[in-house]
C-alpha cells in the first residue's frame, strides 16, 4: 500500500529535470539566436578577403587581425583609455550616491532610485547631444569656468578627451550606481553595529565590513560601465574631434561607409577579445579577494 505514492513521488522526480529543460528552451533559443548566430558569422566574416565590388569570400585570412591591430593601435588605446577613466570616475561618483541613498535616504530611498533610472527614459544619442550644449562655448559651464580663471578666452571643452570623457560617465553612471545601490541596501545593518561595538571606527567598519560586502555590486558596476563604454562611438562623434576618436568610431566607418567588412569584424574580434581577457582576470581576483 505504501509503494504507489513512493512510485508517483519518483516520477514526479524524474519529470522534474525535464520540465526545467524546457523551460529554458525559450531563453537558449534567445541566446543562440541573437548571440550565438551573429557572433559565429561576425568570426566568419574576420576571415573573408576580397572588396565590396568583387564581393567577400571565406579564405580563413588570419592576416585581417594583425593588419586591424597594427593599424588602429592607438585607437584602441584610447578607447581603453577613455572608458577605464570613466569607469573610475563613475565609481567615485557613483559609490557615495549610492551609500546615501541606502544609508541615509530613510523613505525616499526609492524615489532617489527612480530619479537615477530617469535619464533611460530618454534616448542615449539625445542625452549625449544634450551634453554638446552643456560643454558648448556659450554653455553656462564654460562660461562659469572662464570667470573664474580656469578656462582662457580661446579654450574648450567640447571637441576635447575631456568632453568624451564626461560623456561616458554620465551615460553610464546609472549602470555603477544600481548593482552597488543593490548590494549596500541588502547589506545586514548588524553586521556594520557590530564591529563599531567592537570599537571599530566609522572609517574602519566601512573598510573592513562594508566596503567588502558590498564588493559584489562593485564589481557588477565596473563591468556594467566599463564593457559598453569601451565600444561605444556615439561621445566620441558628438563630443570629441578626429583625435579623440575611438575604436568603435573605426568599425562603425569601416562597416558603414569604407564597407571593408572583413577589416570591421575583425576590430570588433580583437575588442571582443581585448575586453574579454582582462574582465575575465578582474573577476577572478576580485571573486578571491585579491583587490579587496
Amino acid at each position: 500500500m505504501t509503494t504507489a505514492p513512493v512510485a508517483n513521488g519518483d516520477t514526479r522526480r524524474r519529470r522534474l529535470p525535464s520540465i526545467a529543460y524546457l523551460l529554458l528552451l525559450p531563453g537558449m533559443a534567445w541566446l543562440g539566436f541573437f548571440f550565438i548566430i551573429p557572433l559565429v558569422t561576425l568570426v566568419q566574416m574576420s576571415l573573408q578577403s576580397g572588396s565590396f565590388v568583387e564581393g567577400y569570400t571565406f579564405t580563413a585570412e588570419f592576416s585581417n587581425f594583425p593588419e586591424a591591430i597594427g593599424d588602429y593601435s592607438a585607437w584602441f588605446i584610447r578607447s581603453f583609455m577613455y572608458s577605464g577613466i570613466a569607469t573610475v570616475l563613475a565609481l567615485i561618483i557613483g559609490y557615495p550616491l549610492a551609500y546615501t541613498i541606502a544609508f541615509r535616504a530613510g523613505r525616499f530611498k526609492y524615489l532617489l532610485v527612480t530619479l537615477v533610472v530617469a535619464p533611460f527614459f530618454a534616448s542615449f544619442l539625445v542625452r549625449t547631444i544634450a551634453w554638446t550644449s552643456i560643454l558648448s562655448d556659450t554653455g553656462i559651464v564654460v562660461s562659469v569656468l572662464r570667470s573664474v580663471g580656469i578656462l582662457g578666452a580661446q579654450d574648450h571643452l567640447l571637441a576635447t578627451p575631456l568632453a568624451v570623457i564626461c560623456g561616458l560617465t554620465y551615460n553610464f553612471l546609472p549602470f555603477m550606481i544600481l548593482p552597488i545601490f543593490l548590494s549596500l541596501d541588502r547589506l545586514d545593518i548588524s553586521m556594520v553595529d557590530a564591529a563599531e561595538d567592537l570599537y571599530a571606527s566609522a572609517f574602519s567598519a566601512f573598510r573592513k565590513v562594508t566596503f567588502p560586502l558590498s564588493l559584489p555590486g562593485v564589481v557588477a558596476g565596473t563591468l556594467l560601465t566599463f564593457i559598453p563604454a569601451a565600444g561605444d562611438f556615439i561621445n566620441a562623434q558628438l563630443l570629441g574631434n578626429s583625435s579623440s576618436l575611438m575604436v568603435g568610431n573605426v568599425i562603425d566607418s569601416q562597416f558603414l561607409r569604407v564597407l571593408d567588412y572583413p577589416t570591421a569584424a575583425a576590430l570588433s574580434v580583437t575588442l571582443m577579445i581585448l575586453i574579454i581577457v582582462p574582465v575575465s582576470i578582474y573577476v577572478r581576483k576580485t571573486s578571491s579577494g585579491e583587490l579587496v
